[in-house]
């Protein structure tokens, strides 16, 4: 069996554990379909497609679902946006 390493694993792998952690909100529902994405038909990482399959499940998502909610996130283009209150500190 051919499994590839994906060159964004590692930090593929500590974004998935936080997701793992967290709740179905706008930036996680975001991430989560970014990396379905990413990962989809790759052959290898292996740990990290099952755990995006549980992520689904634990958010009582399909995958179709969750991109139709994150095409309407993506359409308000805020997800990933700093507050426009917070200031860069460059001291």
């Amino acid at each position: 069996m051919n499994t590839q390493k994906h060159p964004q694993e590692k930090n593929d792998r500590e974004l998935v554990d936080k997701l793992l952690k967290g709740q179905p909100n706008d930036l996680n529902l975001a991430e989560l379909a970014r990396m379905r994405i990413r990962y989809r038909g790759f052959p290898g990482a292996k740990s990290i497609q099952r755990d995006l399959d549980k992520l689904l499940a634990q958010w009582q998502l399909e995958e179709e679902t969750l991109f139709e909610k994150t095409r309407l996130i993506h359409s308000k283009g805020q997800v990933y946006k700093k507050n426009q209150d917070e200031e860069e500190h460059w001291s």
